[in-house]
């Protein structure tokens, strides 16, 4: 059954890439963005420049700083930071939104101190609910652009899930689906600990014979603590894994792989941060990962050296050397 109104919950550069992509399979979208005055300038201008510039939104794409707008989709994508998913859920939960309509999570992260994958907190709000996730290997500027990409869709209801693909794909966006949410979700949200480290090394010129072997030996440990959360194996060997990992350990598009490269460089994170329009997740989530393999004693020694860089415990230097350096043992 095809989708008759969508919601979007998130008015930066994915939101508005999987808005523009929903909205030209002919589905009315409305997308919602906590800025009113960035709602107004959307409105006006036709473009997102400060997340999406030089891609022009038509102006049937509605926006609308007003959630209650949103109370008659039978679709939502959740497209917001993850430090901020929990309030707005919670506000999404106090509109008339109906028990059938799809949420859709396209955000990549765990949730620090609880550990919860972003799909739980939806299910705690929304119990009732059919609950899906989308991840994978897809930068929103290329999206926009409509720039062959593969993602994976992951649902526990196989018609949600059929619904969903049939919804996204398109020539150019190819919609894959899976019953193994948790796996989906971690890969998504683990591999941009890891970026931050590629970057590192980029920042400190360490050659393509180091970053291969980082984001090989990343694998293995995204695979390690990501099955001891709760994902299957074969999902990380998946797009939402190693397909993943690698567009965001090497685009220049990826904001992790960036605050990595200028942190390698010599730059404190608190003038990385400060100097970011967008979202870095790899950072709230190194930090809920390493309480995570604390808890499961999961050794991870790529997330604990980039807590401590993050924390400016140890310099980049001393990160990459105390990862080369360790202990010899079997592959």
């Amino acid at each position: 059954m095809r989708f008759k109104n969508i919601g979007v919950v998130g008015a930066g550069s994915w939101g508005c890439a999987l808005a523009l992509l929903l909205h030209e399979k002919g589905f009315p979208v409305t997308v919602w963005g906590h800025d009113a005055q960035q709602i107004d300038e959307l409105l006006i201008r036709r473009e997102n420049t400060a997340y999406l510039p030089g891609v022009i939104l038509p102006e049937s794409l509605r926006f609308t700083a007003e959630l209650d707008e949103l109370s008659g989709c039978d679709l939502v994508l959740l497209v917001t930071p993850s430090k901020a998913i929990r309030e707005v859920v919670a506000r999404l939960s106090t509109t008339a939104l109906g028990k059938e309509c799809v949420l859709l999570s396209c955000t990549k992260g765990v949730e620090r101190g609880s550990g919860l994958r972003m799909s739980e907190i939806l299910s705690e709000c929304f119990p009732d609910n059919p609950i899906a996730v989308l991840s994978g290997p897809s930068h929103a500027e290329e999206v926009a652009r409509k720039m062959p990409t593969a993602i994976v869709l992951g649902s526990a209801d196989g018609i949600t899930g059929q619904r969903l693909q049939q919804a996204f794909s398109t020539k150019f966006f190819r919609a894959y689906t899976s019953d193994d949410l948790a796996g989906i979700e971690l890969g998504g949200a683990l591999k941009n600990i890891f970026a931050i480290a590629a970057g590192v090394a980029d920042g400190l010129g360490l050659g393509d014979n180091s970053k291969a072997a980082l984001v090989t030996r990343a694998l293995a440990e995204l695979i390690r603590l990501g099955s001891a959360l709760g994902g299957r194996c074969e999902t990380f060997y998946g797009l939402s894994g190693i397909g993943d990992l690698m567009v965001t350990c090497f685009s220049r598009h990826s904001r992790n792989r960036a605050v990595g490269e200028r942190l390698g460089k010599g730059e404190s994170l608190s003038a990385i941060v400060s100097s970011m329009n967008m979202v870095a997740e790899g950072i709230p989530t190194t930090y809920s990962a390493f309480e995570c393999a604390r808890r499961l004693k999961i050794e991870t020694p790529i997330v604990d050296q980039m807590r401590a860089l993050l924390d400016g415990e140890i310099s980049a230097g001393d990160a990459l050397t105390a990862l080369l350096t360790r202990d010899p043992k079997p592959e």
